[in-house]
């Protein structure tokens, strides 16, 4: 099958077929790997390349330009054995050098790789087809669910407009309450469908971002006051009245956070804080956070929380009940709004869930109130105190001598608070901190929300970890 001279070739052993051929066409040599797999008992040597590619090279031409077919780039091929039959190739011909005309085509059976290709074609498309007879499915079972669902509560209502005992209402009211969770479990089953089978889409609009946050408020203050804790909520001046993003999957986000604080909070306070973290040409970066006084989360288990269907412990489901499909979505909703979401906490010490977002800001729109009169401040927010309008226009210019002064004089006494135990006060300082760097760098602003998470929390290792941050950044 080789030449005599063509046998010490290293080649000889190599796993890839090689044939080699000179300008004519004429096969002068043939490796191990191309003769066992053409089938030729050493009967291939002198014969056309055109026998073995007869579509790419007929036997029957002559003055062939090999070198048309020379390149680095892989070709396929069909290459016929001995009795006539045929495989896929994939391979490449090369050139030889002086003295004499030689070319190599060095090629490999595709054939087990074209059969693998159109298995997971086929599996892919089993697949598809099974995610969407599942979210039809889901979509229908919601709908049937729903239907029955609604209907209670629409003679409930009817119910409550009469008059009745108070006990009556009392029992009604607990109706009324149940079937507003069925419905929200639903909706929750029916958006993660959505999600996992990528047919969930954003809907942006212009809103009034104030107005969005008093309605989210007004629908938990009444349930988080019931349980006897307080509730705050806080929204920086710096961002504009009016944004472009989808109002109703920002409030389902808040909705489902402030739902869980409530659900495993006894004592203590909700405190919700908005922030503007960064710009970029019409886009602004919202951050939130939300903080708890409840039950708190084991560092080992945290990353437990945004996986679908899970809970931190089977306890959790049974004491509070939820599918521990909430969290999951919310993550997926803020990556869809090109942000993400973490959490900080602590067992039996609370929890701080933060995330950050992206939105639009019209022509016109960009202008911040100088103070959100429309929602309460947190009680005791910090300000710079009485300075001369000139004195504190350059306290508030991050980067400014003065402010780099009030920086590390409040850094100081933050860190001195810290030391002391005195997480209240240190917390006083971090919002006077806050307001410091409004313009600074959106690393920066990251930082001191993460400082000012750390306090709330009480953490120390964290909150000397994020004022180390802080002080490298002055530097």
């Amino acid at each position: 099958m080789r030449q005599e001279e063509n046998s010490v070739f290293p080649i000889d052993d190599a796993l890839e077929m090689i044939i080699m051929f000179d300008g004519a066409g004429k096969i002068s040599y043939v490796n191990r790997a191309a003769g066992q797999k053409l089938e030729y008992d050493n009967d291939l040597c002198g014969r056309h390349i055109g026998e073995v590619f007869p579509n790419t090279f007929p036997a029957a031409a002559t003055g062939i330009d090999f070198d048309d077919y020379i390149g680095e780039g892989l070709r396929n091929l069909v290459a016929y054995r001995k009795n006539t039959t045929c495989f896929p190739a994939e391979g490449k011909i090369l050139k030889g050098g002086s003295p004499s005309e030689l070319y190599i085509c060095m090629f490999n059976d595709i054939l087990e790789k074209e059969f693998l290709g159109r298995e997971v074609e086929r599996i892919k498309q089993e697949a598809e087809e099974a995610m969407k007879v599942k979210s039809e499915f889901v979509a229908n079972v919601t709908h049937e669910l729903r239907t029955p669902v609604n209907g209670v509560l629409g003679n409930v209502r009817e119910l409550l407009d009469r008059k009745l005992d108070n006990d009556t209402e009392k029992l009604l009211r607990i109706i009324e309450r149940c079937c507003g969770d069925m419905n929200k479990i639903i909706n929750n089953i029916l958006d993660f469908s959505k999600l996992e089978a990528g047919k969930f889409t954003l809907e942006p609009r212009r809103f009034s971002f104030r107005n969005m946050m008093d309605y989210v408020k007004a629908n938990h203050i009444n349930r988080i006051t019931e349980k006897g804790l307080e509730f705050f909520m806080t929204v920086s001046p710096q961002i504009p009245e009016y944004i472009i993003g989808d109002e109703l999957r920002i409030v389902q986000i808040l909705n489902n956070l402030l739902s869980n604080a409530q659900k495993f909070t006894s004592w203590g306070k909700i405190t919700v804080e908005v922030f503007r973290t960064a710009k970029v040409n019409d886009k602004i970066e919202l951050f939130f956070i939300i903080s708890d006084t409840g039950i708190g989360i084991d560092k080992a288990d945290k990353d437990k929380l945004f996986q679908s269907f899970s809970q931190v412990d089977a306890s959790i489901s049974r004491k509070y009940g939820g599918t521990g499909l909430g969290l999951n979505i919310c993550k997926q909703l803020v990556e869809l709004m090109d942000g993400n979401i973490e959490v900080e906490s602590e067992k039996n010490k609370g929890s701080n869930f933060s995330f950050s977002i992206w939105v639009g800001v019209c022509e016109g729109d960009e202008a911040v109130l100088q103070q959100p009169d429309d929602l309460k401040q947190n009680p005791g927010q910090t300000s710079f105190g009485n300075t001369d309008g000139g004195e504190a226009e350059d306290i508030g210019k991050y980067g400014t001598e003065e402010n780099k002064k009030s920086l590390r004089k409040n850094l100081s006494k933050l860190i001195l608070c810290v030391e002391m135990d005195n997480w209240e006060k240190a917390e006083g300082f971090t919002e006077i901190i806050r307001q410091l760097t409004e313009e600074a760098p959106q690393d920066v602003k990251r930082t001191v929300l993460k400082l000012k998470m750390a306090v709330q929390k009480e953490n120390y290792d964290k909150a000397a970890k994020e004022f180390e941050a802080l002080e490298d950044f002055l530097q």
